[in-house]
């Protein structure tokens, strides 16, 4: 009897301890998501800057052709 209370007891903790990992898992998954955005927003900015400065570059070098 002892024994099967027991092992009720560890089956509960068992399966609680599963329902936190998994709710720390998806917390886990949403944080990185929330960091994750601003640095795909900035690699956008950046190319832009890139290209702006490449047409810089060829407008230098057409009027140095000229």
């Amino acid at each position: 009897m002892s024994q099967n209370r027991q092992e009720a007891r560890d089956r509960l903790r068992a399966e609680n301890d599963y329902q936190v990992n998994l709710k720390a898992e998806l917390e886990v998954r949403t944080l990185n998501e929330k960091l994750d955005l601003p640095i795909h927003q900035q690699w956008a900015h950046l190319l832009e800057i890139q290209q702006v400065q490449t047409e810089m570059i060829r407008d230098m070098v057409a009027r140095r052709e000229v």
